[in-house]
Formats: C-alpha cells, sequence, structure tokens
C-alpha cells in the first residue's frame, strides 16, 4: 500500500488518530466474537478488515455532518463518540440503548452523533441521505453528508433512484459503495457485470472515484478532499472502496463458499497491520505506545462490558411502547372562523396547501410535474411563482427516492409533502413508508414529519392504475396516521392538522369529488382534529358508518329514503380511528352498515364489524352489515366500474338491514 504517497501533507496527530481509530473497534470486535460463542450477545456483523473506510471516512467529515452507516461500520459510531457502555446495552436489547431494546446491532440512529441508522432492506437509506443533502442545501448550511452502502445494495433500485435524484437536484451527498467482493455468499460476478461499480458513476452524470478500502490514508485523503468541494460546489459523489469481508455476512452464516486460500490473501493486505507497520517504520508511534494504547482500550471495553452486563434486562410495559409509536402532536390547534366562503374540494386543498406554505418557511413539497405545470389536478397551479422552485420541487418518476428523501428532510426539522400523482403509484415507494417512516420514532425516536397526498378513488372511468382505494394497506401500520376526508371544510382543516403533525400522515384524497364537490370553507388558518369522526346526520333506527366517497353515497340513499331515520357517521381519520364514536352510534340505533369504496375482503369495514362485535355486542339488533366493492381489479368500461363500485349494492343491503 502507497502510504508514503497518501500521506503528504497529513500531520502526525491525525495519523495517530487513523491507527487508533481503527485499533479500537477492531478490538471491540474480537470480543464481540468471544461473547457471541459464550451465547452473550444474539447476532454479529463483523468489519473486520474493513475498519479503514469507517473510521477514514468518519474522520475525513465534520462532526456535525450526518452519516448513515450499515451493518459494518462500528468505526463510525466508536468515532464519533457513540459510548461504548451505551452501544453494549444497545447490542443486548437493555432500555438504557439507543433503541430502548426494539432494535439489535446498528439498526438505530443519534442525532446526538449525527448518524441514521439502517434498516434491512438498505436501499432507502440512499435517498434519505438525499434529504438530509437537500436540508443543508436549502438552509445554506455548506455541509456535506456521507451515506454507506455495500455491493449487494448497488443491485437495489433505491441505489439509481438516490443517485438519479442526487444529480438532477446537485446534492452534497457523498455515496459510498464498500465493495467487500460478497453479498452474503454471492459474489460480485453474480452481482453485476460492469469492470466496477463506480463506473455507473458516468451514467448519472457524476463524479466516480475507486480506491483502496484498505488504505486508510487513501481512504481519508480522497473523502477530506471530496467533503471540501462539495460543501463549496454541492453535487453528489460516487466512491468504490476495494475491501474484503474476511468474516461472514453475519458469524453464523460462516465462509465456506469462499475459495481457498484467498482469506488468507486478503489478510496480507489487513489495513491495521499494514498502517501500523508504516507508522512504526517512520518512527510516528512505538511498540510501547501501541501496548499501551491496547491496554488503554481493554480496560475501556471490560468496564463498558460490566457496566453493560450489570444492567437489568428491559421490562415490558405496553403502555411505553404504544406511547412510542407516535412522536407528540402538541403543536397548538386552531378552530376555525365563521367567515366562509364556497369551494370546491379541489380548491380547499390548494388553498389549505398556500396557507401551510405561508406559514412554515421550512415546509416543501415534491412531486412529479407539480411545478410549473400545476400537478395533473392542477392543485399546486401558481404555486412556483409565490413560493419558489426550492420548495415546489419537480421529481423524476421515483416515488422510493422521493419518499426516502422527505424522511431526509424531518432529519433536519424541515416538513415536507409528497404528491403521488395518483394513490396506486405509492406500491412504488411502499418499503420506505411501512418499513422507515412509520417505524422511526419508535425505534430511535426520530419522527418522520411527512405528509403523502394521495389522489384516490374510482369513478372516472381510469381503470385498474389509477382508480384503486389502498387506504386500508396502510391502516395495518403502527406509526402511520390515515386521514380521508369527505368535504371541503374537512380536507382543508385535516390537511393543514397532517402538516403540522409530527408523524407520517397518509393523506386521501377523492379525486371524483375534486371538481363535482362544493362546500362552505372557513377562511384563514384553522385544524381539523385527526382521529375524530363527525356526525353527518343523527338518526335512530340505522347506522352508517363510512368515510370518503361513501359519505355521499349515503346521503344520495337516504334523500330516497327520507322515512328511515339514518345515524351518518364520517370518520374522516382512519388512523387513529375513533372508535368512541362509532359505538356511540351503534347505541343509538342497533343497527349497523359499515360501507367503503375499497374492496370487500381486507378493507377496513371488517376490522370496524369486529371492533362493534366485540365491544357492542349486546346493542345490537341486526347482525353487522359489510359493504365494499367487488373483489376485483377495478375495470375500465363505465358498465364494469358501475358494477364494480359498492354503491351497486348499497340500497339492497341498506334496505335488508331496515326490515332485519
Amino acid at each position: 500500500m502507497n502510504y508514503a504517497h497518501h500521506g503528504k501533507g497529513v500531520g502526525k496527530d491525525k495519523l495517530r488518530d487513523l491507527y487508533k481509530g481503527m485499533l479500537k473497534p477492531r478490538m471491540i470486535e474480537e470480543k464481540m466474537l468471544i461473547l457471541l460463542r459464550q451465547g452473550r450477545i444474539s447476532k454479529w456483523f463483523s468489519g473486520i478488515g474493513q475498519e479503514a473506510i469507517s473510521v477514514g471516512a468518519t474522520l475525513a467529515l465534520e462532526s456535525d455532518e450526518y452519516i448513515l452507516p450499515m451493518h459494518r461500520n462500528l468505526g463510525v459510531f466508536t468515532q464519533r463518540g457513540a459510548g461504548l457502555a451505551r452501544l453494549f446495552k444497545q447490542f443486548q436489547g437493555k432500555e438504557n440503548g439507543f433503541s430502548k431494546g426494539r432494535e439489535r446491532s446498528f439498526h438505530f440512529g443519534s442525532n446526538e452523533h449525527h448518524i441514521v441508522g439502517m434498516i434491512s432492506h438498505l436501499g432507502p437509506q440512499l435517498a434519505l441521505a438525499d434529504g438530509i443533502g437537500l436540508a443543508s442545501k436549502l438552509s445554506g448550511e455548506r455541509k456535506a453528508t456521507l451515506v454507506f452502502t455495500g455491493d449487494g445494495g448497488t443491485s437495489e433500485g433505491d441505489f439509481h433512484e438516490a443517485l438519479n435524484l442526487a444529480s438532477v437536484w446537485n446534492l452534497p451527498v457523498i455515496f459510498l459503495i464498500e465493495n467487500n467482493a460478497w453479498g452474503l455468499s454471492t459474489p460480485t460476478n453474480e452481482q453485476y457485470n460492469c469492470d466496477h461499480l463506480v463506473d455507473r458513476a458516468l451514467g448519472y452524470g457524476i463524479q466516480g472515484i475507486r480506491i483502496n478500502g484498505n488504505n486508510v490514508l487513501e481512504v481519508y485523503q480522497t473523502l477530506d478532499r471530496v467533503a471540501n468541494e462539495i460543501r463549496q460546489d454541492p453535487k453528489p459523489v460516487l466512491i468504490e472502496c476495494e475491501t474484503f469481508r474476511m468474516r461472514g455476512h453475519e458469524e453464523a452464516s460462516g465462509t465456506k463458499y469462499y475459495p481457498e486460500g484467498l482469506i488468507d490473501e486478503w489478510a496480507k493486505l489487513d489495513p491495521i497491520d499494514n498502517f501500523e507497520a508504516y507508522l512504526l517504520g517512520e518512527g510516528v508511534i512505538t511498540d510501547s505506545e501501541i501496548d499501551a494504547w491496547r491496554a488503554e482500550f481493554k480496560e475501556e471495553i471490560n468496564q463498558a462490558l460490566e457496566e453493560a452486563f450489570a444492567t437489568e434486562s428491559i421490562e415490558a410495559s405496553i403502555e411505553k411502547e404504544l406511547n412510542d409509536v407516535y412522536a407528540p402532536d402538541d403543536y397548538e390547534r386552531i378552530s376555525p372562523g365563521n367567515e366562509k366562503t364556497e369551494m370546491r374540494l379541489v380548491d380547499a386543498i390548494s388553498d389549505g396547501l398556500k396557507e401551510a406554505f405561508d406559514k412554515h418557511e421550512d415546509l416543501v413539497m415534491m412531486g412529479q410535474d407539480i411545478a410549473e405545470y400545476g400537478g395533473v389536478f392542477k392543485i399546486s397551479e401558481g404555486f412556483v411563482d409565490k413560493f419558489g422552485k426550492e420548495r415546489i420541487r419537480n421529481t423524476p418518476i421515483c416515488e422510493s427516492g422521493v419518499i426516502s428523501a422527505a424522511l431526509g428532510l424531518s432529519v433536519k426539522k424541515y416538513k415536507s409533502i409528497v404528491e403521488m400523482q395518483f394513490a396506486d403509484f405509492v406500491s412504488s415507494g411502499f418499503n420506505p413508508i411501512i418499513n422507515n417512516l412509520a417505524k422511526i420514532h419508535y425505534r430511535w425516536g426520530q419522527n418522520a414529519d411527512v405528509v403523502v397526498r394521495m389522489p384516490t378513488g374510482a369513478g372516472v372511468g381510469a381503470g385498474p392504475f389509477h382508480s384503486q382505494s389502498n387506504e386500508a394497506w396502510f391502516t395495518h401500520t403502527p406509526g402511520l396516521k390515515v386521514v380521508y376526508p369527505a368535504f371541503p371544510e374537512d380536507a382543508k382543516g385535516l390537511l393543514l392538522s397532517s402538516i403540522d403533525d409530527p408523524n407520517p400522515v397518509m393523506f386521501f384524497e377523492h379525486k371524483a369529488l375534486y371538481r363535482s364537490l362544493y362546500g362552505e370553507v372557513p377562511k384563514g388558518y384553522y385544524h381539523v382534529p385527526i382521529g375524530k369522526a363527525r356526525q353527518v346526520n343523527a338518526g335512530n333506527q340505522v347506522s352508517i358508518i363510512t368515510y370518503g366517497m361513501g359519505v355521499h353515497w349515503a346521503l344520495d340513499l337516504m334523500k330516497k329514503h327520507p322515512d328511515v331515520s339514518v345515524d351518518l357517521i364520517d370518520l374522516r381519520s382512519l388512523l387513529p380511528l375513533d372508535e368512541e364514536a362509532i359505538l356511540e352510534s351503534v347505541y343509538r340505533t342497533g343497527k349497523v352498515l359499515v360501507l367503503h369504496e375499497d374492496t370487500l375482503f381486507g378493507g377496513i369495514g371488517g376490522e370496524i364489524s369486529a371492533i362493534i362485535s366485540e365491544k357492542a355486542f349486546t346493542k345490537l339488533d341486526a347482525p353487522v352489515k359489510r359493504v365494499g366493492s367487488l373483489n376485483t381489479p377495478i375495470p375500465f368500461a363505465k358498465a364494469l366500474e358501475d358494477q364494480f363500485l359498492a354503491s351497486a349494492q348499497l340500497e339492497e343491503a341498506f334496505m335488508d338491514l331496515v326490515k332485519f
């Protein structure tokens, strides 16, 4: 390794810091492997042989610049000063770790140390770094962001989306590939066909650099130079660090699939042994200093382990667990004023967005064609002129990347709105919503201040890919909030509540109602509370529990049957669900019809029916009746769509219930 060339200009103190920085995580890992064999920790992902990357890269960044590490980056945590006792408690699932026993190994973050941990799906953290980089750029901070991935992770679509988005937006993000030659047991020749992973940089129009990942000086100097460049001239850079994984993907996997002699060959390139020999030869360190550092680190490790093992095992508490699913929504509620104006649903949503952008200077909206074009439904028409292209951002077609970037903005305390062009397209962004936005506060206390706007619903002949009602997908995911207004007044107030709420909100807007539904909407800024249903009509014979378009189907039905006293409940929010309002309606009538546009099987109507059966069975005078759409994809032709929709079955089901 050419240490002499790369060591030019690096001071003696920095050389010593780099060596000590690698030595500590190596000694921790050696201890962890012993504890693993003793059964005192449950799992370990070894970074032995890759310490030069973690330590060299971390030392090249400023202490308040964010790093997004992976499994084998213990050196990032130790270099950032994450206390060993707390780290060991994390590995053991103790209360005083970083995630209260809810995550193991390195699946956590710490804003104190400017670290955002990975999730097992690997890819979403890449575009999350884009969001952090975007926030730094918007605020004029001149900060770099560093995100790690492995050679295997570069095959994920998130890798493409993140690099493309960073390139298009000129974001100050360093994408660092630890190419250790194996994805679990899959060698690189079965993962990609280009000569080097860094060759992909050319396709994104960005700089690509390939370096020796076992040479800590080459890593440090390269990262230091690149970070300085992109602080002044924001742009992404792709760096490939060639290295080798000396142990299994995780210890249980082993390394039997390695060709004979390969480990011995790479052992000769050990980053610590070689750097140590160089420093000794240059007189930068001495054998006695090495012995002293080893003794110091050994004592520190043993003391931290002693503290961790002495800490009581975590006590399970249902109350604590439920309380941490959501960040506290303690914003000041604003009641609607008396001055109102008639608006269509589409105008009420647009007006709510304008109010939010006027109030929140840290609010950013992202989506396809939302800037000059104003969105396919023209909700953001004119927004660019009023709020600027930095805040109203057109995106490439990359739902997963944009949603992950929104989470990155939240890490930097920005608010964001992501507009799905159609709710159907959210399936391309399902992973970051379900596995990152929804879980991140529960895991390590980072909230996701993100609203995903979802133009949804059928009735406009748009076929199976532009008409789905997919709200039930998200009601099964703790950590999300799901909002679905039926009236313009509620749409504006609920949208403002969603934007002010620090938690991720899936906000559904029925596109068939956009321009067909009018209502009196309060002027100015106001909130409608999330999680509170609305009694649209008071009655005592039959309850109809519904939301969205179902409310208007029910109102039309009531006009046809004015002799039936209907208690009509518009849920407005599906998660959290207003159980109290539902049960109070059951108590008033004794007969319940649960209605939704979503297909019947697996819809939220089944959950509501179960709640009623469990908590109000003795109040029922008839079985709970569910009405949903056919269990088929949504067809295009009008006759087929009319037959598909729940409205086709509603009157018959209603009359059967009335006559029961």
